[in-house]
């Protein structure tokens, strides 16, 4: 089964979604908002990635700015704030199996397949 963590406000991840259903391929929708991934499902998911936890903040993000940008953090502080501000992960995350991809652009998706 292939999950998708999916923001419905960010076009990428509309993008991504719409591509998994055009091409009939059976997921599951993770609104990670709402259902905040835990400490260790978000290290699962950048062991999947093959990314460090860096990788996958959103460093654009205004709450990054304020209140990480330019401080020493260790992977488990990227992981807590990430926790606490799921809005800094990047999106949209596609998993199948044991491998991930970050679906930007939603074409990228397909080299899971």
């Amino acid at each position: 089964m292939i999950e998708i963590y999916h923001n419905p406000r960010c076009r990428k991840s509309r993008e991504a979604l719409q591509l998994l259903e055009s091409r009939n391929l059976a997921h599951n929708v993770v609104l990670y908002l709402e259902n905040i991934p835990s400490k260790i499902e978000l290290a699962k998911i950048i062991e999947k990635l093959g990314v460090k936890p860096i990788e996958l903040v959103r460093t654009q993000e205004a709450i990054w700015k304020t209140e990480y940008k330019g401080k020493t953090l260790s992977d488990n502080d990227i992981l807590l704030a990430m926790m606490k501000h799921p809005k800094l992960i990047e999106r949209p995350i596609i998993i199948k199996g044991e491998k991930a991809i970050v679906g930007r652009p939603a074409e990228k998706i397909l080299t899971l397949f």
